[in-house]
């Protein structure tokens, strides 16, 4: 394989449609560019991996060989999927991996501007991408990590708070032009491949969120930057697998995410203060509520789901480092 070629990896989940048309924009803004597109079904049960076969078939990709269609036999998560479609025999020894949600539709130049600015900066582990709803509209996909501080001020949601703990929001400022932020979101997130060989792919333990914040730290702490790439785009309609604006609090495996990743990152005690900084948070927004300003989006049960989890057994780590490298020859 030639420098600068890119594996593209699509985790489908009953989304087959869009996950094609991921598929087909991808091609296009593969052209030139060595490498390959797995698409890969998590266990959909819905006639997700027959569509997508048949239509990847029907289509000339797979006799191509410019695209392949896995089933993971079973959805153990986003990482879980993922990390099963990067790490299958006849899988191709690229440089990079590009990490490309179903509902992510990537501009035709957008690949090419990421694997360049990747293949410039060789000290650079990771790279987001600028991601836009398909109305236009720019999505936050660039990220602190999350801390004590970020807890507090994300749970009480008051302006004075907010302008005090400005610097330890997770959500930052639009970056004017690429460089280095602390992670990116996953659903256009290119991954080098040397980081991959050194760090083992993404966390199982995760089964949805947290999996990415979790790899751009690893990926830190091990010398490779992560860095936002504004300049490339991909629309993405957003939620449309997991329900997420419909939420009314996030579902229980997003709490046991949340526990996990700070339980493994910065250890017991400091996830004890992280949720008890949440609790405090929400105690301040309910008091704000009792003092006559009504918040029709206060998160109730929130509090409870999050005591629950930290009183949980941990979950350990599960990332194999070995299933990553490529063979000596």
């Amino acid at each position: 394989m030639k420098p600068g070629s890119v594996h593209v990896v699509i985790l489908n989940w009953r989304s087959a449609d869009m996950a094609l048309r991921s598929a087909e924009t991808a091609l296009l803004a593969m052209e030139g560019i060595e490498g390959l597109i797995t698409l890969v079904d998590n266990d959909s049960g819905d006639g997700s991996f027959e569509t997508l076969l048949s239509s990847a078939d029907a289509r000339g990709w797979t006799e191509s060989g410019r695209v392949r269609v896995l089933q993971a036999g079973r959805n153990g998560g986003f990482g879980a999927g993922n990390n099963f479609g990067l790490k299958q025999p006849g899988g191709p020894d690229v440089d990079h991996v590009l990490i490309l949600n179903p509902d992510a539709f990537p501009d035709p130049s957008m690949i090419r501007l990421m694997r360049d600015y990747m293949d410039a900066r060789p000290d650079v582990g990771l790279l987001g991408s600028r991601v836009e709803g398909t109305d236009g509209r720019h999505h936050e996909t660039h990220f602190r990590f999350p801390s004590v501080a970020s807890e507090f001020e994300n749970a009480a949601q008051t302006g004075p708070i907010s302008r005090i703990l400005s610097r330890s929001i997770v959500a930052m400022p639009m970056p004017q032009q690429a460089g280095p932020v602390d992670w990116v979101a996953g659903a256009s997130l290119m991954i080098r491949a040397d980081v991959l060989e050194r760090i083992g792919g993404f966390d199982e333990a995760f089964f949805l969120y947290f999996e990415e914040t979790d790899l751009c730290r690893r990926a830190a702490e091990a010398g490779w930057p992560t860095h936002y790439m504004p300049e490339a785009r991909v629309a993405h309609i957003g939620s449309a697998t997991t329900g997420m604006k419909e939420w009314k609090i996030p579902p229980d495996y997003w709490f046991q995410s949340r526990e996990h990743y700070f339980r493994h990152n910065h250890g017991r005690a400091y996830a004890v203060m992280a949720t008890a900084a949440h609790l405090a948070g929400l105690a301040v927004r309910r008091l704000r509520m009792a003092i006559g300003r009504d918040d029709p989006t206060f998160p109730k049960g929130q509090a409870a789901a999050l005591i629950r989890h930290a009183f949980a057994p941990g979950r350990p780590r599960q990332i194999n480092r070995s299933e990553y490298r490529r063979d000596p020859a």
